[in-house]
């Protein structure tokens, strides 16, 4: 009971402001993500992106000036997340919510975007569903769905024939992990063992050990990126899978720029599948990362700083079209079936399902002039989300 009048003081209290005219105020832009805790890399990342395309394209869009509000979610906290957007629609009247970085956060947004009848852009968050639980939900990262069907396909067609898995217990973890086995089995392939380790886990070494033993052709991995990529990329080394023969494969964002230093050698040879990489070959992400240097040179453009920007970049092209309408149903209208050439390449939004259409790229983690890179070797084109294909 208590939700539902918290979800109708919210629907009350934007309902108010449609009372004012769209070009008559400003065009206020609500981000929830993680500033601080084991996540804030994330919030770093996206923000940086937000604040290029801004710098790059100006602060009005449809006669409308733009202001960026920002609030902590602080890492995996749904309720802390749902706060923080109660707060941005209620005390802040923001016309557009975006930002979540992970699934929980997402998930406890997003009544809130149904029913305060608001755009909700999502920069990460990856589990297939998402975009499902609230029809004024747009994603513009991936699903993991969409980059793990091709590892499996890449894995297969080059005489992989076993493989164990391992992946994070929770939402986005259970999508790569049944969307590989799938994929795979479905070639032939063999699941030898699986195993979905704590969120947070400090130490890989007993999952490791007990995959070493099963002696699988490969390994399929999925974890967040960030601390837990780089213990999961130095334990296998030093447990000798690789001396073992074991591949070690997993989702892009195990390998992320932002942690690629901190893995150092232990990274070399991970064969990765994903949207993005920073030394991705096109005019559009060129440009983006020499911005991106410039603006920032201590840290390093990934794939959450694209989405940042290609978040941003939807939102002014909608609003372009709906002329500075920043209301749910004419700007997801406008979201459906937009295409654009974006630093990782071109991409659309399935009108059907309010998904990122986008390649798949098969990369190696390799040293390029001293520096450890996702290097793309192989690409599967406009990838659609296969977790809402049956």
């Amino acid at each position: 009971m208590k939700v539902i009048k918290t979800l109708g003081a919210v629907a009350l209290a934007i309902g108010a402001m449609t009372l004012t005219p769209a070009h008559a105020k400003d065009l206020k832009i609500g981000v929830v993500m993680p500033m601080s805790g084991p996540f804030a890399a994330h919030g770093k990342q996206l923000q940086h992106g937000i604040d290029l395309y801004l710098a790059e394209h100006g602060d009005e869009v449809a006669g409308r000036k733009v202001k960026v509000l920002i609030k902590d979610d602080t890492g995996i906290s749904p309720a802390v997340a749902k706060r923080q957007a109660q707060e941005l629609l209620i005390k802040d009247k923001v016309d557009i919510l975006a930002g979540f970085t992970l699934t929980p956060n997402a998930f406890s947004v997003a009544p809130l975007a149904t029913e305060a009848k608001v755009p909700m852009v999502v920069l990460n968050a990856a589990t297939s569903s998402i975009t499902e639980k609230s029809p004024n939900i747009v994603r513009v990262s991936m699903t993991l769905p969409q980059v793990t069907a091709p590892m499996a396909q890449w894995a297969y067609d080059n005489g992989v024939r076993s493989v164990y898995t391992l992946v994070s217990d929770y939402g986005p973890g259970h999508d790569a992990e049944k969307q590989f086995q799938k994929s795979f089995t479905a070639l032939g392939g063999k699941i030898i063992g699986e195993v979905r380790t704590p969120v947070a886990t400090p130490d890989y070494a007993p999952y490791l050990q007990r995959i070493k033993d099963a002696k699988p052709d490969a390994v399929f991995l999925f974890v967040p990126n960030g601390e837990q990529g780089v213990a999961l990329a130095k334990g296998f080394k030093e447990r000798g899978l690789d001396q073992a023969g074991i591949k070690e494969l997993a989702t892009g964002d195990v390998t992320d720029e932002d942690v690629l230093d901190a893995m150092g050698e232990a990274a070399v040879g991970m064969i990765t599948s994903f949207h993005y990489s920073a030394v991705h070959d096109s005019p559009e992400n060129k440009a983006f990362t020499a911005a991106y240097a410039k603006a920032y040179p201590n840290d390093r453009p990934n794939f959450m700083a694209a989405a940042g920007y290609d978040g941003m970049h939807l939102i002014y092209e909608a609003l372009e079209k709906t002329k500075g309408d920043a209301g749910a149903d004419a700007f997801i209208a406008a979201a459906k079936g937009m295409q654009w050439n974006s630093p990782r390449g071109p991409v659309q939004i399935d009108p059907e399902t309010r998904d990122i259409v986008q390649d798949v790229y098969i990369r190696k983690v390799e040293k390029v002039d001293g520096v450890l890179q996702n290097v793309e070797f192989d690409k599967i084109e406009a990838v659609k989300d296969p977790g809402k294909q049956g």
